[in-house]
């Protein structure tokens, strides 16, 4: 679920656990399309701060699992979480994780991670070539780079003074690919695919006073990038003024909080 590239903003375990239930979902959904019943070995490319992957242990209490992620401050999270050590938790980058040195995976597993991996369609076929035989691969990303959350923070990034800095970080409307490109890419090399998408329909809850839930929610994702240019408080903060006065108009406050759609794409391929 977190990605991050040498250089890239640091990732903020506080601000992406607001959400917490509303990102688990899509896992469980996930999760809920894998039959492997008793698998040796078990990887999560792009861990986060470890809840999920201690899901997967405790789902498979006999294997081995193995947590792997860019983000110090995630892995930290991770592993105050599982004092029994349960899982191993790795300090490494997607692009650098090489399955062949690795011991053949039975489960290989990557939630809303890969829209951070430019390289991931290149990826994908080593990936499954270190499965083990009947392996499963499952993956889950977001689909929503065209939404109002993410158009309106390009739109008013594009009027800021600093907006050739911010261009950039910003430029991730093909960060993912179609479902149906997934979908050949895992039939030319995978016995059985389920490819599918889902939009959630999130409903944020919205205190009197509070910053918009919209911009909190962005603030410990698709923002960052921003959030990593703009240093200087006065800066940062008049950034988020004009963001979030926009998203007050997308995404109105209701008497039962803020809806928030969200789309997803997900698949998952079983080696025969």
């Amino acid at each position: 679920m977190v990605h991050q590239r040498s250089g890239a903003p640091a990732w903020d375990p506080g601000q992406y656990a607001l959400f917490r239930e509303h990102r688990r979902r899509p896992f469980d959904d996930l999760l809920a399309r894998v039959g492997a019943e008793d698998p040796r070995m078990v990887v999560d490319l792009g861990c986060g701060p470890g809840d999920l992957t201690l899901e997967l242990a405790r789902r498979w209490p006999r294997a081995r699992v193995v947590g792997i992620d860019s983000s110090p401050a995630m892995l930290e999270r991770a592993r105050a979480a599982d004092p029994d050590r349960r899982v191993e938790w790795v300090l490494q980058s997607v692009e650098d994780w090489d399955p062949v040195a690795a011991p053949p995976v039975d489960v290989l597993v990557t939630n809303a991670t890969l829209q951070w991996v430019p390289t991931h369609l290149r990826l994908l076929p080593t990936w499954l070539a270190g499965l083990a035989p009947g392996g499963t691969f499952a993956m889950q990303v977001p689909a929503n780079f065209a939404a109002p959350s993410h158009r309106l923070m390009r739109e008013v990034a594009a009027r800021h003074p600093r907006a050739e800095e911010l261009r950039p970080g910003l430029e991730r409307a093909d960060a993912v690919a179609l479902p149906q490109t997934y979908a050949a890419l895992l039939l030319e090399r995978a016995g059985a695919v389920d490819v599918w998408q889902t939009t959630y329909q999130h409903v944020l809850p919205s205190g009197e006073g509070a910053r918009h839930p919209v911009l909190e929610w962005v603030m410990g994702t698709g923002l960052r990038p921003v959030l990593e240019v703009l240093t200087d408080g006065a800066e940062r903060d008049a950034f988020l003024a004009d963001y979030g006065r926009e998203l007050e108009t997308a995404y109105p406050r209701r008497a039962f909080g803020v809806l928030f759609p969200f789309s997803r794409t997900f698949a998952v391929a079983h080696l025969p």
